[in-house]
């Protein structure tokens, strides 16, 4: 495997200071050392990485729109297929189709896309960063933006104490579809990531991974604390790190005591509002709902 990382994905991109998406680029693309061939749905990874007339990609990339990226790489992984049977493509080069989308793109724009390609068993490996909003277009809210959020389209006011809707369950629905392998990490434990990633590389058929990306503009917190927030978000167990594997769940990261929900709600201007008169309901209420989700998980990797 090389290790300079940057072979595949260059420095020269416009993403925000303190944003982790490049890390997740590196740490996946960096797991093979199989061809590949990238594809990037609009979002902010698309956006920041392809200023014309410059580009950070250093591996072939192609640029779907946002509701397709399921579709891109079905048709692509399905070239490669055909490629092969021409002898165009050794029967023994594994070529990795990876997909790199937001959770706009995933969770909701691009869901009917993603399920259609998992469905069909394609070869391919979809990545979706989640910064739990629409990022790229101002900050809206998502199917992956938590309850009680402030965002741009559910603001906290007199009227409302942010979104009032729970984030969608991406995981099971991914599940659903019976892939051999799926998980879920987060940007601030890489050496995680990085495991997920080769193991993912490592089994053929649809693979998924859902990776947590603290946004800074929208989350509200200092540039230089994506890490720390990161990493308080798995020890609240508010993103628990896991893995699906041939229809089993492992957990991969606990403790005894995990800290409580608000030392994570707390770092972050998105819930300030929590923390006002009033809040306190929102707060027990989010906290009760990471507990069962926690439960739940446990119960899974028992079975």
């Amino acid at each position: 495997m090389n290790n300079d990382l940057t072979e595949k994905f260059a420095p020269g991109h416009s993403t925000c200071a303190g944003c982790g998406i490049p890390a997740i680029v590196r740490t996946v693309l960096g797991a093979t050392s199989d061809p590949i061939v990238v594809v990037s749905v609009t979002g902010c990874l698309e956006v920041t990485s392809t200023l014309y007339p410059y580009s950070a990609w250093k591996v072939p990339f192609i640029h779907s729109a946002f509701e397709n990226g399921g579709a891109t790489a079905a048709g692509i992984a399905t070239a490669v297929k055909a490629l092969r049977k021409k002898n165009k493509i050794p029967d023994k080069k594994r070529v990795q189709v990876v997909v790199f989308a937001g959770d706009g793109g995933t969770y909701d724009i691009g869901l009917q896309s993603l399920s259609g390609a998992l469905e069909r068993e394609h070869d391919f490996l979809y990545v979706c960063y989640d910064n739990e909003a629409y990022m790229n277009t101002g900050g809206q809210r998502s199917g992956a933006t938590p309850f009680g959020a402030d965002t741009e389209t559910t603001p906290a006011g007199k009227n409302s104490f942010g979104k009032t809707e729970k984030r969608k369950d991406l995981m099971s629905i991914v599940i659903a579809h019976h892939p051999r392998y799926a998980a879920q990490a987060n940007v601030a434990f890489l050496p995680d990531l990085k495991m997920k990633a080769k193991r993912a590389f490592e089994t053929e058929g649809p693979r998924f991974l859902l990776v947590l990306q603290p946004c800074t503009n929208l989350w509200k917190y200092p540039t230089s604390e994506y890490v720390r927030i990161g990493k308080l978000a798995t020890e609240t167990n508010f993103w628990p790190l896991w893995e699906y594997i041939d229809g089993r769940y492992k957990i991969n990261w606990a403790t005894e005591k995990p800290k409580l929900l608000e030392e994570f709600l707390k770092t972050q201007g998105r819930f300030k509002h929590l923390f006002k008169p009033g809040g306190e309901k929102v707060i027990v209420e989010m906290q009760k709902e990471v507990e069962e989700n926690w439960k739940k998980l446990v119960n899974l990797a028992e079975i």
